[in-house]
């Protein structure tokens, strides 16, 4: 299995196990489905809801004795509306009580914006507070004291654009040692890839096989499904892989971590096996073709411009192309929709 190294040598498995949509027992199954497998990845957050469920799965995993606590690589991700000072340290260590660990190996910012402390989920602009309010570097700062605590071994964000991450570095004592960011063959997001690496910023892909599980109202019209692409079902024929493998495997051949989610047992031990998938330069390059800046995930939802939140991405200006270009329906339930 490829691994990520951190600068204090720490390792994570490229491949790991993305547990967004994934709830109760079905969530606690999966996260030991996944270590039976060989996953020592598990991904999750404060939003997702289901950090207890993987509590338990990883007490009862550790208590059996051949798995240890220091060879599985857990993170979470602090909730918008955590973002306040005071707030960082005591969400982190919620988030550790309900996982039943004594640290995280990193906790991600999930998202560059704040919610009051109140709102799980923002219904008006009155729900949010702006980025003069909460800067992003007081949030931050408190996620350096976390890691200086011990609380987690290493920190990061979520969604963040090459310029937010820029600012960030700009400002921080302890710059963030991972981006996690949707990244698939139709959203490829070379520029933001090159400059984390430039930085020595890690980068992790969620919606790598596109999140086709998210219910109607959270798709654009007409969505293209990355399961059906021509160009990748020929390279899965060529290598006797799934189509599924072929796009994990080209997450760890671009040097980035990828947490595809699945709760059944066959797909999760599936999905691992895409290590062993061993796509050539030709390949690459035929994936590289394929690119066209489309997002599953536009952000749009949490555009607030009277409170500073005008282009979440960044891209007001970014070339899409124009048979991919689409715009989300509205959504009812934030809370569905959220990585």
């Amino acid at each position: 299995m490829k691994t990520l190294k951190f600068d204090n040598n720490d390792t994570m498995h490229a491949i790991g196990l993305g547990t967004w949509k994934a709830k109760g027992n079905e969530v606690k199954n999966a996260v030991k489905s996944a270590l039976k497998s060989g996953v020592r990845h598990i991904d999750t957050a404060a939003v997702y809801g289901n950090e207890e469920e993987i509590g338990d799965a990883l007490a009862e995993v550790f208590a059996e004795g051949n798995i240890k606590r220091e060879e599985v690589f857990v993170t979470s991700k602090l909730w918008n509306n955590a973002h306040r000072e005071s707030h960082v340290i005591p969400a982190l260590q919620d988030s550790l009580k309900k996982l039943k660990l004594e640290y995280l190996d990193l906790y991600l910012i999930h998202w560059p914006v704040a919610f009051r402390p109140e709102v799980d989920y923002p219904t008006n602009a009155s729900d949010y507070l702006s980025l003069e309010e909460v800067p992003i570097i007081e949030t931050w700062k408190e996620m350096e004291k976390a890691k200086e605590q011990r609380l987690t071994r290493h920190i990061g964000v979520s969604n963040f654009s090459k310029e937010k991450l820029k600012d960030l570095v700009s400002k921080a004592k302890h710059k963030p040692e991972m981006n996690q960011v949707e990244l698939h063959p139709l959203l490829q997001q070379n520029e933001l890839l090159e400059y984390c690496n430039s930085q020595g910023i890690k980068m992790t892909a969620y919606s790598p096989l596109g999140s086709g599980d998210r219910s109607d109202d959270m798709k654009g019209k007409d969505e293209p499904n990355l399961l059906e692409l021509d160009e990748i079902k020929n390279i899965a024929r060529k290598h006797n892989a799934s189509v599924g493998q072929v796009l994990i495997n080209w997450h760890a051949k671009r040097g980035t971590a990828v947490i595809p989610k699945s709760t059944s047992e066959e797909h999760i031990e599936e999905n691992f096996k895409a290590a062993n998938v061993d796509l050539d330069d030709d390949d690459m390059k035929e994936i590289a073709k394929l690119d066209r800046h489309y997002r599953f995930i536009t952000g749009k939802f949490f555009e607030e411009p009277s409170k500073g939140y005008n282009d979440i991405y960044d891209e007001k200006n970014a070339i899409v192309d124009p048979v991919f270009k689409v715009v989300n329906k509205g959504i009812d339930k934030l809370g569905n929709i959220l990585n």
